[in-house]
């Protein structure tokens, strides 16, 4: 599956689109695709839209941009907004949807939105308020989709790569397993409707599977083996960076 970039969008927005939030969500043919509506349906019974727009940008992206972009992509169509903790814009996505739901152009019920649950976030008392703090931001009673945002745990603070004194991430030891048993009582309790991982490379599923791995996949790093996996076990696999990704200095 291609995205359609340009649906209906004016040449300049339809660039700044691309190069300040370019990380579109497509996801891959691992279930069975709504040709009318064009959503995926996971094993949960939900739909996923199949194409998503990302609301991860680059740091010299101001964070008010999104006030500007976020309701261009709902206009022409983008209805999977992904959002993140560690994006640090959830309050500006909540203006923008709060906002499309008042002028008539979408509905609650119109609009996936995903969030993740950050690394520094991982330890099982801390889930709840972590997806909690995700919904006051985003102004939402439920989100339709969250995730473990890395197999990977930080140090719990307010910082969102705590480092040492000689700059050196600061670790944390945390059995993602009972991470997800939380977050199946965090579904259960009706505050999110389906979970999942991301940039996984295996499953830790307990009482509920993931319903999607959300990672990187692009002609250059196509994740076939990975793909394949995730069919065998009814997961659907989400690609960020699907128009290729840009170098994080951070991560490098």
């Amino acid at each position: 599956m291609t995205p359609n970039s340009g649906l209906g969008c004016e040449g300049s927005v339809r660039e700044k689109l691309k190069l300040k939030y370019g990380r579109r969500l497509v996801l891959q043919e691992s279930g069975a695709v709504d040709s009318k509506s064009q959503r995926v349906k996971l094993s949960n019974g939900h739909f996923i839209p199949v194409l998503g727009f990302g609301t991860c940008a680059p740091p010299e992206v101001a964070k008010r941009e999104a006030l500007e972009f976020t309701p261009f992509a709902i206009e022409v169509g983008f209805c999977h907004i992904d959002c993140a903790h560690a994006y640090q814009n959830e309050e500006e996505i909540a203006q923008v949807i709060r906002g499309k739901i008042a002028d008539g152009t979408v509905k609650r019920e119109d609009i996936f939105c995903t969030s993740k649950l950050w690394l520094t976030s991982l330890r099982p008392e801390l889930v709840r308020a972590a997806l909690e703090k995700s919904q006051k931001n985003l102004q939402l009673d439920y989100v339709n989709l969250y995730i473990i945002h890395f197999p990977v745990a930080l140090k719990p603070g307010d910082e969102l790569s705590p480092k040492d004194e000689n700059g050196k991430l600061i670790f944390d030891s945390v059995d993602l397993s009972h991470t997800w048993e939380v977050l199946e009582k965090c579904r259960d309790a009706g505050l999110t409707k389906s979970i999942g991982v991301s940039n996984f490379n295996h499953k830790p599923g307990l009482k509920y599977k993931p319903v999607c791995n959300q990672v990187e996949c692009h002609p250059y790093l196509n994740q076939s083996k990975l793909l394949d996996f995730c069919k065998s076990h009814g997961i659907i696999l989400v690609a960020y960076g699907a128009l290729g990704s840009q170098r994080v200095k951070e991560w490098y």
